[in-house]
């Protein structure tokens, strides 16, 4: 009787392709919700602003707006019920079961990424920086950047200082990180750079290269500059605006090649070691 071989893995059935789908994307980033919403609610102190990411605040503010105080529950429940949705709809089309050892891949590819992203950025902006600098554009005794995102009072949208980062206490500090990984991606990315990208294509009739080429541009520059909106924004640099827009444009890339799992993973470790290391 003759042998048979295992049938060759095509290209939806591969590594890079599975761990893009909804089934593994959304579903690995549940983590990064359920721990960042649960450090919310440890740290709320009755009397004092609520410690929220800035983009979730964001998010949340049409639901506040429409909702009241009702309106980060409702937000968080349909938060909820869309990725249940897409998971659930991803499980029947691909007729695929949840393979552990592709969520364990996705985790080590991410660690290794956000590994490399810190290095590479930072060389990049200093490199770029010692340009600017040698063409007289930066001025001298400017402050360094410092990559870390910024903490925002949630309860009605407004925002509270960022605190220095060394008098933040570690729970702070991951809350942060979290935050930054789950809602950060799901406002610049998914929902800026994704639609930018899908505006070009459908709208100005674009090829998907030139359209992502814009998306990551735009979007990263809108990502630096959200740091410095409103009473409570960072001052201004081009050190720290350089440092987040190269961030922006590395996180927007890989968004737009792996996906929103693997990217908010990279996204919440980068920020992770930079805050807690």
């Amino acid at each position: 009787m003759p042998e048979t071989s295992a049938a060759p893995r095509g290209p939806r059935t591969s590594y890079f392709a599975v761990s893009r789908a909804p089934r593994y994307s959304v579903l690995i980033a549940l983590p990064l919700l359920i721990g960042y919403q649960a450090l919310a609610v440890m740290l709320e102190r009755p009397g004092t602003p609520e410690l929220r990411n800035g983009a979730d605040v964001l998010l949340q503010s049409l639901f506040v707006a429409a909702a009241g105080s009702r309106g980060p529950l409702i937000f968080i429940t349909c938060v909820v019920l869309l990725g249940a949705g897409l998971v659930a709809r991803d499980l029947r089309k691909s007729g695929d079961p949840l393979r552990g050892s592709v969520f364990v891949r996705m985790m080590l590819e991410a660690v290794g990424l956000a590994l490399v992203f810190g290095l590479v950025i930072g060389v990049a902006t200093s490199q770029l920086l010692g340009s600017l600098h040698s063409l007289s554009i930066v001025a001298p005794g400017a402050s360094h950047a410092v990559g870390a995102d910024r903490v925002v009072a949630g309860g009605q949208g407004s925002g509270a200082g960022a605190t220095g980062l060394a008098a933040m206490s570690w729970p702070v500090r991951l809350m942060m990180a979290l935050g930054a990984g789950l809602y950060e991606e799901l406002f610049f990315r998914v929902l800026l750079v994704g639609g930018i990208a899908a505006g070009c294509r459908i709208l100005l009739g674009f090829g998907r290269g030139l359209s992502g080429i814009i998306a990551v541009v735009v979007g990263a520059l809108v990502f630096s500059a959200f740091h410095y909106i409103g009473p409570y924004g960072d001052a201004f640099t081009v050190q720290s605006f350089v440092f987040r827009a190269l961030s922006g444009v590395a996180f927007s890339g890989l968004y737009l090649l792996r996906g929103f799992g693997i990217t908010a993973w990279t996204h919440a470790l980068y920020d992770a070691f930079l805050l807690l290391g």
